[in-house]
């Protein structure tokens, strides 16, 4: 079975050579693809040498728009393989974890196995901001309850797919939301997921990570919402309306009370009415999107479903052909 390793890059050129390698010598057969991100430094020239200097199979790919999700993009529609394995450029994620990483894919036991960082307690020791410590066990924890799932490692940076999974899965974010998005993506769309403990490292001194604790914290928790939008929106929006219906109702008690205690039926608190009337009018639309809504997402769930069967159709006719 053909198996691409995809490496997103930008400026790693202290220790892109040290990964090809590392990758090279675990699995020599496999296409190696470094997809320099618009670097900087001398990382597109160094990748490119180690490969030729060590006839290694792949190529050096280059992606000008920023951000780890354009770059893994345009890898999934540039690259064909049976197997693909997505790993940070930066020496953090051991090479040596290759055979088990790939092998629930090839026994075709998962289209998505997981590199768990946290099994092991690796992450926590190695990692020293604590700010990312949290916001992964933030993120883990709402998708836990969001999708009854126990997945334990969202936003691991090392995994294997099948081409099924890489074929169909449409990424949407621009950067490092992505491996966040990847696992909402597969629980959702009910793929078998696998984990497995792995040995992370952190970077090597002199090397600086991409990663900015509050602007791509801010949009992890951007992602996080869009959960309960995208994928939960009757329960989103009946929050919503449910909250508006409260509030409404609240506000609206009292010019109620005074329109039955007044003979004549007159209101003097005529705001309080009209902001209680516009408050429960947006509960009823707020209720009518999620049931809209709800309606929708069921029927793109059947529509993907379809498109997996197909895939899965088409995948199975070439076979014989392959074999011959």
């Amino acid at each position: 079975m053909k198996t691409a390793i995809i490496l997103p890059a930008y400026n790693e050129e202290l220790v892109i050579e040290q990964v090809l390698m590392d990758f090279y010598s675990n699995m020599p057969d496999a296409e190696i693809y470094v997809i320099d991100n618009n670097s900087k430094d001398n990382t597109n020239k160094i990748a490119k040498d180690i490969m030729k200097k060590h006839n290694m199979k792949g190529n050096v790919l280059f992606v000008k728009k920023q951000g780890k999700a354009n770059a893994v993009r345009y890898a999934f529609q540039h690259i064909d393989a049976d197997i693909y394995v997505m790993s940070d450029a930066d020496l953090t994620y051991p090479a040596y974890h290759l055979p088990d990483l790939i092998a629930p894919i090839v026994n075709g036991e998962a289209d998505m196995v997981v590199g768990d960082r946290h099994a092991t307690g690796a992450y926590k020791k190695e990692n020293k901001r604590g700010f990312h410590n949290f916001g992964n066990w933030l993120v883990k924890y709402l998708i836990q309850k969001t999708f009854h799932s126990d997945l334990n490692d969202i936003m691991s940076g090392y995994r294997a797919f099948s081409k099924r999974f890489v074929k169909l899965y449409p990424i949407l974010s621009d950067g490092f939301e992505l491996e966040t998005e990847m696992s909402i993506h597969a629980l959702d769309k009910r793929y078998s997921v696998v984990e497995i403990p792995i040995d992370y490292k952190d970077r090597i001194e002199g090397s600086y990570s991409k990663l900015s604790t509050f602007k791509d914290g801010a949009k992890v928790l951007k992602t996080i919402f869009s959960i309960f939008e995208n994928y939960r929106p009757l329960q989103f929006f009946s929050i919503i309306s449910l909250i508006l219906l409260t509030a409404g109702l609240a506000i609206g008690a009292a010019p109620i009370m005074e329109y039955i205690k007044n003979a004549n039926h007159y209101i003097t608190k005529v705001p309080s009415s009209i902001l209680a009337s516009s408050l429960i009018i947006l509960s009823v639309l707020s209720f009518m999107c999620a049931i809209i809504l709800n309606t929708i997402q069921f029927y793109n769930k059947i529509n993907y479903e379809t498109q997996i069967n197909l895939f899965s159709s088409s995948e199975n006719e070439l076979k014989p052909q392959i074999d011959k």
